[in-house]
């Protein structure tokens, strides 16, 4: 089966400045400890943790680089694209509440390979203390400000927030309908809980009301645990349930997700996962939904 990996990451870490693998002090990390990232990770080693799957196309998603800097990352990922064939399109660090939002989303409106940008929203770290309306948050006047330029620029959007800041994704996504949305890491649903899946699942169907919205089947990792299909079948199948194959995409998150599988461990749990689809159906959520979502014909 040819893929499409709709969510993947480069970094060099001699020459390039990561805040969070490169200064001593860690950050908080859903995985826990991630120091087995901080090494550099180029083509040839994601070439060689997909192994014998045969990579037809992949997304580059901005890799938290140098926030001063954020057209130096897709300088640096066009290089390596040109010289290895990865990645084939690129997903662009931008700060939507910044003063130079505009002119940064210009450069990348006409840059032959980026297209669209993530910018993580303010999130709480639980449920509970989820609140609307909060600075730097989907809700913040400023940070929508920026979002509005979007689509005069033909940019997409790659959301990642935890599932209970999706009601406010889902009057994004309704209030802004011509931008495209692309849903990261299936909503983070990193608790297991019968009740907290529950409660998941009801945002994702809310959110995947919207039609300007998709998303990715990634980042299902529990730290300290090995990633199974049978662990995390009903929520590939429940987020399938909610947007369709024509709006659903594998991706690996690599090498991000190396700290809890390999490559092959989580396609192979995929492909096992929906061996009840057709092969339409399958061809779409493992190769031809990111093809069309992030339009890697055009360039």
């Amino acid at each position: 089966m040819q893929i499409v990996d709709a969510h993947q990451h480069f970094w060099d870490l001699a020459r390039n400045y990561h805040p969070w693998l490169c200064d001593a002090e860690p950050i908080p990390f859903r995985y826990g400890d991630y120091s087995a990232l901080r090494r550099s990770y180029l083509p040839a080693d994601y070439r060689a943790d997909a192994g014998r799957f045969e990579v037809v196309g992949s997304v580059y998603v901005e890799a938290e680089f140098d926030p001063g800097d954020p057209m130096g990352e897709v300088d640096w990922v066009t290089a390596v694209h040109d010289t290895s064939g990865l990645p084939s399109v690129i997903v662009a660090q931008a700060w939507l509440d910044r003063a130079d939002c505009g002119e940064v989303l210009g450069a990348y409106g006409a840059h032959p390979l980026v297209r669209g940008i993530r910018h993580k929203p303010r999130a709480a770290a639980t449920p509970d203390q989820a609140r609307r309306g909060a600075e730097g948050s989907m809700d913040d006047p400023a940070w929508r400000a920026g979002y509005a330029l979007l689509s005069a620029y033909g940019l997409s959007f790659d959301l990642q927030t935890p599932w209970w800041h999706l009601e406010a994704a889902t009057d994004l996504a309704r209030d802004f309908p011509q931008t495209q949305i692309i849903l990261n890491h299936t909503g983070l649903p990193s608790d297991h809980d019968r009740a907290a899946l529950h409660r998941w699942q009801e945002a994702l169907q809310r959110l995947a009301s919207c039609p300007n919205v998709a998303v990715k089947i990634s980042g299902l990792g529990q730290p300290g645990q090995p990633w199974r299909a049978e662990d995390n079948r009903d929520i590939v199948l429940e987020t399938i349930a909610a947007f369709s194959p024509e709006r659903v995409m594998f991706a690996s998150n690599f090498p991000v997700d190396s700290l809890v599988a390999r490559f092959e461990t989580i396609f192979e749990g995929f492909d096992t996962i929906t061996r009840g689809f057709s092969e339409t159906e399958r061809s779409a959520m493992f190769r031809d939904t990111g093809r069309r979502i992030y339009r890697m014909e055009e360039r």
